[in-house]
């Protein structure tokens, strides 16, 4: 049974939220605010966390940063918010995945499914014949040899990894390039049509796979889209 902590300031949300997920098997602790989800985090370990955004004294988006100084914990953000620039925010913040109430009680499992399935670390990846080997830093299709740059590799790899997570630009320069680089977003685009070219070469449906979210970044689908 996996532990789920529940973080938000209305009692009646926390209920509602816990009673769609306990019949899945998940064990949930609720937290009224950010002030007793700090509490608890301290006390114990929990395999994912949801957290509402709108709350008062300390919001969503302050006790994400404040939980990605301590851990790695997959984060789900909660929010009635729809704003493109809320999203970006969340994300850059640390957040895993977010989903805009009222929510659909399937989306929320499947995301958190999502997020759960990609804890466990993997060296090699393979999706409909395309495999990603990091111990022979190779990617192949079929027979075929895919030729990439060592940063087009990476980058490939981090998102096949973390399928179906939305990453922006600020986020892929971070993870591939390091936080002090000045490489700029331009950047990370002219890598994802010399990648998404060299894949779609060999004869993979790349453009099934590696997505583009507009205004935000890139993801890797699980599914085909």
């Amino acid at each position: 049974m996996q532990k789920v902590l529940l973080v938000d300031d209305e009692k009646r949300m926390l209920e509602l939220v816990a009673l769609y997920l306990q019949p899945h098997r998940y064990l949930c602790k609720k937290a009224l605010g950010a002030n007793e989800a700090l509490a608890y985090l301290e006390e114990e370990a929990f395999d994912i966390i949801l957290l509402d955004i709108m709350m008062p004294d300390m919001n969503g988006w302050e006790l994400c940063r404040e939980i990605r100084k301590v851990s790695d914990v997959p984060i789900i953000m909660l929010t009635a918010r729809e704003q493109q620039e809320d999203i970006i925010k969340g994300l850059n913040l640390g957040a895993d995945d977010y989903i805009t109430k009222p929510f659909n009680e399937e989306e929320l499992l499947a995301r958190m499914k999502a997020l759960l399935r990609r804890r466990i670390p993997k060296s090699t990846i393979e999706v409909e014949g395309l495999v990603w080997d990091e111990e022979r830093f190779e990617l192949t299709y079929g027979k075929h040899s895919i030729k990439l740059t060592p940063k087009e590799f990476l980058m490939v790899g981090h998102l096949m990894k973390n399928a179906d997570k939305v990453f922006t630009r600020e986020q892929l320069i971070q993870l591939i390039w390091g936080f002090d680089s000045e490489t700029e977003g331009r950047t990370i685009d002219s890598h994802v049509r010399n990648v998404r070219e060299k894949i779609r070469q060999s004869g993979f449906p790349i453009d099934d796979y590696f997505i583009t979210v507009w205004g935000i970044g890139y993801k890797w689908v699980s599914e085909r889209e």
